[in-house]
């Protein structure tokens, strides 16, 4: 069993219309340090898998077919063995 961490987020090509308007919200509140705010999506999931490799191929294929909008998203994971 292994533990899927998949980070997806709007390549950077792309507005991210939720995160200006976090950005905004921020400055509103009085943190005007903060810039370039991107929202993304955090995914968790377990994989039952004999190998660690194969907890990969099924994580980034779930990625790749469904999770991630391959024309606008890029994704990130890691791998955990539980």
């Amino acid at each position: 069993m292994y533990q899927s961490n998949i980070t997806i987020t709007l390549r950077p090509s792309i507005l991210d219309v939720q995160g200006k308007a976090v950005e905004l919200g921020i400055h509103t509140l009085g943190m005007t340090g903060v810039k370039n705010v991107r929202i993304g999506k955090s995914i968790h999931m377990t994989v039952d898998a004999a190998s660690e490799e194969e907890a990969r191929r099924v994580t980034e294929e779930a990625c790749k077919k469904l999770l991630a909008n391959s024309v606008m998203e890029d994704f990130t994971y890691s791998i955990t063995k539980l």
